[in-house]
């Protein structure tokens, strides 16, 4: 990692072990994805599974806390699921555990075996603990352990999510809320959105990918940029600190849970529309499942709507590139589904040129690109580089689409 002016770092992700996930989830796989997309460093992912915390032994320690897979570096991280009920409500908060070493790893998964918890099941284990007890707990073990909230939007298992969330970071973690020193946007929001909310001003705003396979069209579609580190606690302290350099990350409608709606009846809609619908769908006159839109728009301060846009936006002295993956922008050209031959055969073009796709994404000029591809998916290219492509907002676990 060195001679680099940034690290390109996607600390959530899965393992084969997770539920709704690809079974070709490898070290391997990771690693050689990981390079193509152009990120510099990945999570392990589901270090709480006892068959993959015994591959993630396998890799080797470069004594520094990261882990390689041949001359590829991984963190240990992993994804825990905290339900539990709270002052008359159900809680479902995801958090990412980032973790110094494969030793600390085992002390937590023996904590969680001592008080007879199965983690054996999915590598995105659920847990019976309170937020505040559990980071209460992690501290006790060791206090480089990191816990992140994670796609802390989401309505049903969101820090902040309409279904099984709080309204505060200090509502859920109680007197352990100074420890939570970052929040991950998730797909349906990014740095823009988060800024609006008061509570997460000083925090690090961070994004990571949730991917469930090693597909460039998911591995790093969202990621977070750093300034060079060449320890674990070197990028703690950029964590810890706010000091990161910023986030690559999708336009928010393009998630699954941007907008209102109802999946099954087919509706969507803004947060003006569900206020005027009284937050009733007109198909089925249930209740609305309240988006992430919505739900910021109802924490922010004085309900401020965003309205920044552009190539790079500065939001907490942070810098915010909003782009579609490769694949997704190669397929709105052609016309084709992004796994088509169609699709590979530029996406191939492109990285055999340049090296990796966020290269492509973010750095190499019109000029360079028109001298392979057709000029109209190079103008698409940048248009996407500078946030321009229109996408048609996701709901209720539906992605939007791009047009």
């Amino acid at each position: 990692m060195k001679n680099k002016k940034e690290l390109f770092v996607d600390l959530h992700i899965h393992s084969k072990y997770s539920r709704a996930c690809s079974k070709a989830l490898t070290f391997e796989t990771l690693s050689k994805w990981a390079k193509i997309k152009g990120l510099d460093v990945l999570g392990t992912g589901d270090f709480t599974h006892p068959i993959w915390i015994e591959e993630v032994k396998k890799l080797r320690d470069g004594k520094n806390g990261f882990y390689y897979y041949e001359d590829f570096p991984f963190v240990v991280t992993g994804e825990v699921s905290l339900i539990y009920k709270h002052n008359e409500k159900t809680r479902k908060v995801h958090v990412v555990v980032v973790l110094p070493s494969v030793e600390i790893a085992e002390a937590v998964n023996k904590y969680f075996d001592d008080r007879g918890l199965r983690r054996d099941y999915d590598g995105r284990p659920i847990f019976k603990i309170t937020c505040k007890d559990f980071v209460r707990d992690m501290r006790k073990i060791s206090k480089d352990i990191e816990i992140i909230p994670a796609h802390v939007w989401t309505p049903w298992f969101g820090l902040f999510g309409s279904k099984g969330g709080y309204d505060s970071i200090v509502e859920a973690f109680g007197s352990q809320a100074k420890y939570i020193n970052a929040i991950e946007t998730g797909i349906s929001s990014d740095i823009e959105m988060n800024s609006r909310v008061k509570e997460l001003s000083g925090k690090t705003i961070m994004s990571f990918s949730d991917a469930h396979s090693f597909w460039p069209w998911r591995l790093g579609r969202e990621c977070t940029i750093f300034r060079p580190f060449e320890s674990y606690l070197e990028m703690l302290k950029q964590i810890r600190g706010n000091k990161i350099i910023g986030t690559v990350e999708v336009e928010p409608a393009y998630g699954m849970y941007h907008f209102d709606g109802h999946r099954n009846c087919d509706f969507s809609c803004s947060p003006a529309e569900t206020r005027n619908l009284k937050g009733i769908c007109p198909r089925c006159s249930k209740k609305l499942i309240v988006g992430v839109d919505n739900r910021v728009e109802e924490l922010s301060v004085n309900g401020q709507r965003s309205t920044a846009n552009g190539l790079r936006s500065t939001v907490h002295s942070v810098s915010l590139w909003k782009v579609l993956p490769l694949h997704e922008v190669i397929s709105l050209w052609v016309g084709k589904g992004i796994n088509t031959q169609a699709v590979w055969k530029y996406y191939n073009i492109l990285i055999e040129k340049f090296g990796t796709e966020f290269k492509v994404l973010l750095r190499i000029s019109a000029k360079e690109l028109e001298k392979y591809i057709d000029k109209e998916l190079v103008d698409l290219i940048i248009k996407n580089r500078r946030s321009e492509i229109k996408v048609k907002p996701g709901y209720d676990g539906v992605y939007g689409f791009a047009f």
